[in-house]
């Protein structure tokens, strides 16, 4: 019972850790090594289209199977042009889903730039397993807690000694309890897509 308090605790954390940082895993769809182009080495391989379709809306469907046919006809011909088709596919591709997302395209990153953690979390699907990337996670974000909170709570001890010092605490008082509702906020709310939250109150802000 306790393992799953645990775990289930764990993929909390995540989801709050991957929605703080949107950008991150918006851009793994941008890598060479995400899930988008992988899907479309694969599928091209085997000339079977259907795997990629799921990466991009229902209206821009025709512009990939046009693609699609081009690129399987292209990269026939020469080892070179098969490189070129294959990259101009994958531009292709990633440059629609994004556009789907209502996400910028910057162009393909090499799959190094992929944030370790995320890389983690595509293991972690591949494996079945999220033993290993919940206690990275929960580690990291208990770090962060415990941090923020020592450090407002040593601050508070001499808040009254001088302006200077209270000024300190009041910071060290913001930058940590802005940091534990950010977290609560996104637990408490709805995922929508690709980082998009909803809140499922109305949100509220607290000035300092």
């Amino acid at each position: 019972m306790k393992t799953g308090f645990i775990k289930m605790t764990g993929l909390i954390i995540i989801s709050i850790v991957i929605c703080l940082i949107p950008n991150i895993a918006n851009a793994h769809c941008d890598t060479l090594a995400g899930p988008v182009v992988i899907t479309a080495k694969a599928a091209l391989e085997k000339g079977d289209i259907t795997p990629i379709l799921k990466w991009v809306k229902k209206e821009n469907e025709k512009e990939i199977r046009e693609a699609f046919a081009k690129t399987l006809a292209v990269r026939k011909q020469s080892k070179e042009a098969k490189e070129l088709a294959d990259m101009y596919f994958f531009e292709t591709l990633v440059r629609i889903h994004r556009a789907g997302e209502g996400a910028p395209y910057t162009g393909l990153k090499p799959g190094e730039a992929i944030e370790p953690i995320i890389a983690e979390s595509d293991k972690a699907l591949e494996s079945g397993s999220f033993d290993d990337l919940v206690k990275d996670v929960t580690d990291a974000v208990a770090k962060g807690i415990r941090e923020k909170f020592a450090h407002a709570n040593e601050t508070r001890k001499h808040a009254d000694d001088s302006v200077e010092a209270g000024r300190e605490f009041v910071e060290a008082y913001v930058v940590f309890t802005h940091y534990v509702e950010r977290l609560y906020n996104d637990a408490t709310a709805k995922v929508e897509h690709h980082g998009e939250m909803k809140a499922s109150e109305p949100e509220k802000h607290h000035h300092h």
